[in-house]
């Protein structure tokens, strides 16, 4: 029978045969079966120990109390046979919570590890380079990993399905609510899992050391969400925006899985504050059906654009992560979706305070910073690459066949800055008609002024990596990260250590990663000054990045001559 299951599985995908035949080993199945019922049991009775008649019971003034005790204040009553009336309903959704969580962590932090891990051996042992040998496709190798390398996971998880079901109903929450949970963890766990599997792949270690720093950065995350949850909703209320982070952590729906009005206990630990969230001004807070679909729709969106840059990796190490004409498309997903939660309704009154607005102005310039950073790393093609490219435009019969416009725009080997100023272009379209519609008068100009000012910095930092990146040095995709961070980064600690605050001395932070703390103090022509500069060093820059891949091409060319010329005499 497991035969026949195993050769029907190899039909549909070989490799997840291949990672099932060497992980479901009998001592492995009952190593993984012990820690799960283990685990269930001692949840069990840590819950147990709390109920009235435990351990934990504490005397009071008026009687004993428990938090599971049904009288006034908590405190015990019992009934004619002298049993204490227990609230069942709060200790069972107190138990699908622990169990809940349990499984987040759990399925989130192991199976990060462990593809990480996987993944890494594979590749030092060079059996990764076999499987991309293989007639498989990518899409069935990778999906075979992530549904092979952590089924011991699944099975602990498969498991506490029983226990998980029954303490559910016993709570009172409907099936219909535990299935939405299900279908978010479900997404969680496919986000996190092709994550891991990129970080896996752009590393470059044995394996232990990146397994362990992406099995933390998920925890920490992790940390973070539940941090943020229990701070209340004021976080939530004042930043909108700060729903995003939230909504990429499952833990944001275990508040909508029962009606909160009927039992406090339980989820005085979780947020509370996204009864105020807002799409594009429409309040979606209140329905947990719509927050479970909200949180749906922006997992499978990150999911859809982290799969791209897998497949594009996965058979062709050489590649960038996404191409050109991909970042595009991603640029103006990412800032659609920042708006659409940084739009509130008009009845919002703290949301038009001028200080609000900037706030939000400051996320969403920030998010942008970081993202054309990735741009950056991911688009920037290396030494050879650009070498290549200049050979071959170069010669006259490539050139006749796509403009360099052309090339620079969709090219895969062309340099990125061309591709970097689309996407700024792109991201300031969506950008400024929202500020257009929400700030008045010389708050407009200024926070116009700020997103300029930001964008043409970008333009500036890709430049200084492009060139960097061209380079004859084994290092130098270190040196162009190093050169990057350092021209971010400097600049404000220089002016902090001078004392050049923005209050007194404005003009100056202009040129920083954040000159929008500084335009409300500065003029306008500071500003122009300010962007003219930072145009001539874009130029100055591009120049030389030009002159060196017009060397390039022509060196290349006259020794690929010269030798042919050889070869024939």
């Amino acid at each position: 029978m497991a035969f026949d299951i195993f050769t029907q599985l190899g039909e549909w995908n070989p490799q997840l045969v291949r990672e099932l035949k060497g992980r479901l080993k009998p001592q492995n199945v009952l190593i993984a079966t012990v820690i799960s019922l283990g685990s269930q049991l001692l949840i069990l009775l840590l819950f147990a120990s709390e109920l009235p008649g435990g351990y934990r019971l504490e005397p009071s003034p008026t009687g004993d109390y428990s938090h599971y005790c049904t009288g006034e204040s908590r405190t015990c009553l019992t009934d004619s046979f002298g049993n204490y009336l227990v609230n069942w309903s709060l200790w069972w959704t107190e138990v699908f919570i622990c169990l809940s969580i349990a499984g987040i962590f759990t399925l989130l932090a192991v199976g990060t590890y462990m593809l990480i891990s996987d993944l890494s051996k594979e590749k030092f042992s060079g059996t990764l380079n076999f499987i991309r040998l293989t007639p498989q496709s990518a899409q069935s190798i990778l999906l075979g990993k992530v549904l092979g390398v952590p089924s011991l996971l699944y099975l602990i998880g498969f498991l506490a399905l029983p226990l998980h079901l029954f303490s559910g109903f016993s709570a009172g929450i409907p099936l219909v609510s535990i299935l939405g949970f299900y279908a978010v963890l479900a997404a969680s766990c496919l986000f996190f899992y092709i994550l891991s599997q990129v970080f896996g792949l752009l590393s470059n270690s044995s394996g232990g050391i990146h397994a362990l720093l992406g099995s933390a950065l998920v925890l920490l995350f992790l940390a973070i969400i539940s941090i943020i949850t229990q701070s209340g909703g004021h976080l939530v209320s004042n930043y909108p925006l700060n729903n995003i982070t939230l909504l990429a952590g499952p833990l944001v729906v275990l508040p909508y899985l029962k009606d909160r009005s009927t039992i406090s206990g339980a989820f005085d630990v979780f947020i509370r504050g996204l009864d105020s969230l807002q799409v594009f001004g429409v309040p979606v807070g209140t329905s947990g059906v719509k927050v479970t679909g909200l949180v749906l729709l922006n997992y499978g969106l990150w999911t859809y654009w982290l799969w791209q840059g897998l497949k594009r990796r996965f058979h062709t190490p050489s590649a960038t992560l996404l191409s050109k004409q991909q970042s595009y498309c991603l640029t103006a997903t990412f800032n659609l979706v920042l708006l659409a939660f940084a739009w509130e309704s008009n009845n919002h009154e703290e949301y038009f305070r001028i200080g609000n607005l900037f706030g939000h102005l400051s996320i969403l310039v920030i998010c942008n910073l970081l993202l054309f950073l990735f741009f950056i790393a991911a688009l920037s093609p290396h030494r050879q690459a650009m070498q290549d490219w200049a050979r071959y435009r170069h010669r006259q019969e490539f050139s006749r066949k796509r403009s360099l416009m052309q090339d620079l725009i969709r090219g895969e080997k062309s340099p990125a800055i061309v591709a970097i100023g689309i996407n700024i272009a792109i991201a300031s379209a969506i950008l400024l008609p929202w500020i257009q519609l929400r700030f008045n008068g010389e708050d407009k100009i200024a926070a116009v002024l700020g997103v300029l000012l930001t964008m043409s910095l970008i333009l500036v930092y890709a430049s200084i990596a492009q060139l960097t990146l061209f380079i004859k040095h084994p290092k130098r995709a270190g040196f162009a990260a190093t050169a990057v961070v350092a021209a971010i980064v400097l600049p404000p600690l220089a002016f902090g250590y001078f004392s050049l605050f923005p209050g007194n001395t404005p003009s100056v932070w202009l040129f920083s990663a954040i000159p929008w703390i500084a335009i409300e103090n500065t003029t306008g022509t500071a500003v122009i000054l300010t962007l003219v500069g930072q145009s001539l060093i874009w130029a100055l820059l591009n120049l030389q990045l030009t002159r060196q891949l017009r060397q390039a091409g022509q060196s290349t060319t006259k020794a690929l001559m010269s030798s042919a010329k050889a070869s024939v005499s």
